[in-house]
């Protein structure tokens, strides 16, 4: 799979950019959901831990991607 990111023109920088975006995105979606529903800190919470679960995601990704980019 990482080959195949690879190959697509996917690199390890723009998963690192993917990462720190996602960080961004936790904070802002758990904002916006603070502020903007009624449903309270718990919900605002959840979508900033759902959404910045994707962050470890995208750095492993870059990661892989940068030992691919060395190997060639």
């Amino acid at each position: 799979m990482i080959a195949k990111l690879s190959q697509m023109g996917v690199t390890s920088e723009m998963a690192y950019f993917a990462g720190l975006g996602s960080v961004g995105l936790a904070f802002a979606s758990w904002f916006a959901s603070k502020k903007g529903e009624s449903a309270g800190l718990d919900r605002a919470d959840r979508w900033g831990i759902f959404v910045g679960e994707w962050a470890p995601t995208f750095f492993a990704i870059g990661v892989a991607l940068r030992l691919e980019e060395q190997k060639r």
